[in-house]
């Protein structure tokens, strides 16, 4: 969340920040809020004073041997006041509260400002394949190898799922593994396992909550969800402790499923595992130092590029618009890798700077060296990459005449040197 004294201090940039990211609310009623709360607090301390220097004359009364039961009689109503006036404080501090968890993050200053049209292409890599035959898309080509099977995924669980089977199975546990150790041994990430249900402050800490409670799947007779992506365990592993400014930077990565419900018709375009309400993930996670994060972020997206790089897969960076941007995000980049059977640029990766949005929510600092107050730190994520996208794009763009599927060459060693994708039998 924004600190408090911040919107206080500057409430015409919150503002213009919430209009750049095309969110609409009433800032000022927040700080109306806020200062009746301050105004209290006031009157609080000076009900508190009376009532010490009340207490002090009963003393004074009482050590000279006099009656004091006109002074305890107001002391006692005092009191009351200071009770009544302290219930208050606490309603006050929890509706200011809930209306601090309503705000956004402020864009970074440098993104364009816009919806998703004024994204901006900041860098390609790669070349777009060619073919001397019309390619097919994911779930020609998945249902002719016998790899994909989303009727019985769809008598299962209903649309928006997939089943993958034999070689498609073990395609995409060679991705999770590939990606798991090139980010442990190469980038320096410690791996994590966590939990796939998560209570209602960890989805809070990150800003999940209450924002985007209607795209979550909630375990209803209990206080929990199951995560949308890692970024949440594992940004929710240090949730309200103080942390040494030497441990600083800590990186994470997890390989985790995902389940988001994706309410809504997303149109004509979607086919396949475009758009799935559960699928893999490798997750990157750091924990820095603000004076720091932007340069993180750069390594970060760097990371999630080297996993498409290496892959053979065209991509392009995008950098976000303020109105394309996540809640919780002040700057993100898209990566999206090409693929050839729809034709179409798949988001495989997104990587943001939350700044220290989810730390001041989370309760996430660190003791800096030199002494002082406690500071938040910065925390990033990125998809690193996610599976089902990048799984259609190697699909699609390793395709053969003969419908077989060349396997790219990093991913040989996790599928026993096997060199190609045919027909099941």
């Amino acid at each position: 969340m924004l600190d408090l004294s911040f919107i206080r201090q500057n409430p015409e940039q919150v503002k213009e920040g919430l209009a750049r990211k095309r969110v609409e609310l009433d800032l000022n009623a927040l700080l109306a809020l806020d200062e009746q709360h301050r105004q209290m607090l006031v009157e609080v301390e000076q009900l508190r004073h009376e009532r010490k220097k009340l207490s002090e004359e009963v003393g004074q009364r009482k050590r000279q041997g006099h009656d004091a039961d006109d002074l305890m009689t107001q002391s006692r109503g005092v009191g009351e006041q200071i009770a009544k006036k302290e219930e208050a404080l606490g309603e006050l501090g929890s509706r200011i509260k809930n209306e601090l968890l309503k705000i956004p993050n402020i864009p970074h200053s440098e993104i364009p400002t816009g919806g998703a049209s004024a994204n901006e292409v900041a860098r390609e890599w790669g070349e777009i394949p060619s073919f001397d035959f019309e390619p097919q898309d994911h779930v020609q080509l998945g249902e002719a190898l016998d790899i994909l099977d989303m009727p019985r995924a769809a008598k299962i669980s209903g649309s928006g799922f997939v089943c993958y089977k034999g070689m498609g199975a073990r395609l995409e546990r060679a991705l999770i593994s590939f990606m798991l150790d090139l980010h442990c041994r190469e980038h320096g990430y410690t791996e994590i396992f966590p939990p796939l249900l998560v209570n209602t402050d960890s989805m809070t800490g990150t800003g999940q909550l209450p924002k985007m409670k209607e795209d979550m799947y909630k375990v209803e007779e209990e206080d929990l969800y199951l995560i949308p992506t890692a970024e949440v365990p594992v940004t929710n592993l240090h949730r309200d402790e103080i942390l040494e400014e030497a441990q600083l930077p800590v990186y994470y990565h997890a390989f985790t499923p995902c389940f988001r419900r994706e309410a809504g018709s997303y149109g004509a375009h979607v086919r396949g595992m475009t758009r799935v309400h559960q699928f893999n993930k490798v997750e990157l996670v750091k924990f820095v130092k603000p004076g720091e994060s932007y340069a993180e972020l750069e390594s970060l997206v760097g990371n999630a590029e080297k996993v498409l790089e290496l892959l053979g897969l065209p991509y392009r960076r995008v950098v976000l618009a303020s109105g394309d941007l996540s809640f919780a995000a002040a700057k993100c980049y898209d990566l999206e890798a090409w693929a050839a059977g729809c034709k179409q640029w798949l988001e495989v990766s997104s990587c943001s700077n939350f700044e220290d949005f989810q730390a001041r929510r989370a309760g996430i600092r660190f003791k800096p060296a030199g002494g002082g107050k406690p500071r938040f730190v910065h925390t990033l994520n990125g998809s690193g990459v996610a599976t089902a996208r990048t799984l259609i794009a190697l699909i699609e763009n390793y395709q053969q005449a003969d419908g077989t599927i060349r396997i790219p060459e990093v991913l040989q060693p996790y599928l026993d040197g096997l060199t190609e994708i045919q027909p099941a039998g």
